[in-house]
């Protein structure tokens, strides 16, 4: 066995044992969106069945919550049997909007921090004739109104 196959192994070892370390540490993985959508909406009509359909209800309100509950399961199961990869979609359309805020906050950030309240980059060509343009109440220019 070669220095670099032994590094390998070597490797590929130690990234085990840390995956088994935080497996323990944490628990059970997530599993894919469609299962823990699964998960969630189990969760939610759980509660929703046992704060609903316990004390507060009498025995008819109970069982037509308990009904109402039975049946969105029923409507639930096979959109997600069926289309699995639908909330694996919207799981990575979710983590891009997530990704797109965080930018945006951050460029605001930058500018605030800075005290640039132009809400533009120094040079941007959107800037252009800004200078001496009456920006409002909050930048210290006097507003005429006549």
């Amino acid at each position: 066995m070669s220095d670099s196959d032994a590094w390998a192994k070597a490797c590929a070892e130690d990234l085990e044992a840390e995956k088994a370390r935080r497996r323990a540490e944490r628990g059970e993985e997530p599993g894919t969106p469609a299962e823990e959508f699964r998960k969630l909406f189990e969760a939610v009509a759980e509660k929703f069945s046992g704060t609903l359909g316990g004390p507060l209800l009498g025995g008819q309100a109970a069982e037509t919550v308990q009904q109402v509950v039975n049946q969105a399961k029923a409507l639930v199961e096979p959109v997600i049997e069926r289309n699995p990869q639908v909330f694996d979609h919207l799981a990575a359309a979710g983590n891009e909007l997530l990704a797109a805020y965080r930018s945006a906050v951050q460029g605001h950030e930058t500018r605030w921090t800075r005290g640039d309240t132009s809400g533009t980059e120094p040079g941007d060509p959107r800037d252009e004739g800004r200078e001496g343009r009456d920006e409002g109440p909050d930048t210290g220019q006097h507003i005429d109104l006549d």
